[in-house]
């Protein structure tokens, strides 16, 4: 799957959720970055090309991402298998499942 599709689906999702009140970066390897911006009205999701900052970054693969979110992988169970990284705020983590 590629970059744009998880972002169709990840700006679907967002769109009906309330913002979440931070930022947020998926980091999906190979310079494939998706940024969450929830400190506005709305969440905005972008693909950003250069990194930045963002309260918590998700390290995850592609692959680990898709089985996330069709219920195929347990978010618990893959960070404690290191399938999932999560740096910074872990509160913002936290309120991925609104966005998933």
């Amino acid at each position: 799957m590629d970059i744009n599709t998880i972002l169709a689906g990840v700006q679907k999702n967002a769109s009906g959720a309330d913002p979440i009140g931070n930022t947020l970066k998926f980091d999906f390897g190979d310079n494939d970055l998706i940024y969450i911006d929830g400190t506005g009205t709305e969440n905005s999701v972008t693909i950003i090309e250069e990194d930045m900052e963002a309260d918590c970054v998700i390290i995850i693969s592609k692959e680990n991402f898709i089985k996330l979110t069709t219920g195929d992988l347990n978010p618990m169970t893959a960070v404690m298998m290191g399938q999932v990284k999560i740096k910074g705020n872990m509160g913002v983590a936290m309120k991925l499942q609104s966005l998933l």
